[in-house]
């Protein structure tokens, strides 16, 4: 008699994980707040017993979703806190079906139109220069067949830092994160998506750097529009 089927996977935290676990359940407790400083890398990696370089890509993770914030001369502080909190609960609602994720959909799809359009009117020279090197990320890792989850989402949020509206972005880094890693794991994007989605960011870029707001926006909404009616 086959058995096979009555094991299940086990699933190994990575080390990485376990350090943002640890450090947003001291944000939710009320033990760290807005502000506060993180012990050195050093430090971290002695009292969690792992290597500085799980450390590192730990707040490094942190520091892209805006939860912490590296200062050259003062280390790593909390920020974010009302970002951070809503995220949790977004997590929460990634557990719906249906309707409910639907319109999470939605509010995703609204809040990235409007900063694309906002950013082709506002862009700097140094924002061009960051969506391109944004872009040329996830360029190098789709050619190669790799997942892109985080640079997909570094090229968006740098859009929202183009738009120079602190909301837009604060409400961009609650609700994409945990979609994007949603259909990944569900392969809502899977096939010759990544190589689709190159070519529309090109355009996106290429509308916000003519200035064109309107372009952008419509750039946008075609870009999104195909996973609206994803589960």
């Amino acid at each position: 008699m086959e058995t096979l089927n009555n094991f299940k996977e086990i699933k190994i935290e990575n080390p990485v994980d376990r350090i943002i676990g640890q450090i947003r359940d001291l944000i939710i407790s009320g033990e760290l707040v807005a502000g506060d400083k993180l012990p050195p890398e050093r430090k971290l990696s002695e009292k969690l017993g792992i290597s500085r370089t799980y450390v590192r890509e730990a707040i490094k993770k942190l520091e892209f979703y805006g939860i912490v914030k590296t200062h050259p001369q003062s280390g790593t502080v909390i920020a974010g806190l009302g970002v951070t909190a809503l995220e949790g609960l977004i997590t929460d609602v990634l557990k719906m079906e249906g309707s409910d994720f639907h319109s999470l959909i939605e509010t995703r799809l609204i809040l990235e139109a409007q900063t694309a359009k906002l950013a082709a009117m506002r862009r700097t020279d140094e924002d061009i220069a960051a969506l391109e090197e944004a872009l040329e990320l996830y360029e190098a890792k789709v050619k190669v067949g790799e997942q892109a989850i985080d640079e997909d989402l570094l090229f968006h949020i740098k859009i929202a830092e183009s738009s120079k509206n602190n909301v837009l972005k604060s409400l961009m880094l609650v609700v994409t994160p945990d979609i994007l890693t949603h259909f990944t794991k569900h392969n809502v994007c899977g096939g010759g998506k990544p190589f689709g989605a190159l070519i529309e960011h090109k355009e996106i870029l290429a509308h916000i750097k003519n200035q064109d707001p309107a372009q952008a926006e419509a750039a946008m909404i075609n870009h999104l529009s195909d996973i609206i009616n994803k589960k």
